[in-house]
């Protein structure tokens, strides 16, 4: 499997965590009024369970939880990937009619297009993680004599920089593809429903003040930078 060789870029090494988080965050949430380490201690302690994933192998696993942490990592703004249990949530979705891609249409011819014309390989989600992880892999071996996982952090910024600028091709998966569908489920991972798996003891809600499945909060929408008072509910009922 051949790789193309990033050219050096100033700006590899910085921090993956976007400025979304900053802008949902506003001026207030719970987790910056005093909840952070309170709820810090207990997401960490359930994120030391062992969870056996059942459709990744365990090194496709932990490239994911490594990957995920960097591009939402644990820092003062609130919980990390790891800590909201992100990687488990996509090796579930994995496992569902949109990792087969049965909604999907997957009839060719499957020719490379321009980026407006949408997702063009022949590929469902479980098929362009394996691939994707595997070559991803490779690489890392090729360049740092390890796997993904087993890289210091600013090694791994490194490479899905790389990846988001377009450098590198994962065989038949373009690198701005996969890291593309890495950090969407990312983000599905951190702030949907924890009954899915991720967004473990509604860490992301808090983080970002919202107050989940909660049947009426209209008294709040308009009250900018106001902290919600009331913790959020997911749809099973249970509360923060």
């Amino acid at each position: 499997m051949e790789f193309s060789v990033p050219s050096p870029d100033p700006d590899l090494h910085n921090p993956l965590r976007r400025s979304f988080v900053k802008g949902l965050l506003g001026t207030t949430s719970f987790w910056m009024l005093g909840g952070h380490a309170l709820w810090s201690q207990a997401l960490a302690a359930e994120a030391a369970r062992t969870y056996s994933p059942t459709f990744l192998t365990a090194d496709e696993y932990r490239f994911l939880d490594a990957a995920c942490e960097r591009i939402l990592p644990d820092d003062h703004n609130g919980p990390g990937a790891h800590k909201l249990g992100v990687a488990e949530f996509i090796d579930r979705q994995l496992q569902t009619p949109y990792g087969h891609g049965d909604n999907w249409y997957m009839s060719g011819p499957f020719v490379e297009g321009p980026a407006n014309l949408g997702y063009q390989l022949p590929f469902v989600p479980r098929d362009l993680y394996r691939k994707g992880i595997t070559a991803a892999d490779a690489y890392s071996k090729q360049q740092h004599g390890k796997l993904f996982a087993d890289l210091p952090t600013d090694a791994q910024d490194a490479i899905l920089t790389a990846l988001e600028g377009g450098s590198v091709k994962l065989g038949e998966i373009p690198g701005r593809v996969f890291f593309e569908q890495l950090r969407t489920n990312t983000l599905e991972g951190a702030f949907a429903d924890p009954i899915y798996g991720g967004n473990r003891g509604m860490g992301g809600w808090l983080m970002v003040g919202f107050p989940g499945a909660r049947a009426d909060f209209m008294d709040w929408v308009n009250q900018d930078g106001a902290a919600y008072p009331i913790g959020p509910v997911s749809i099973s009922g249970e509360t923060a």
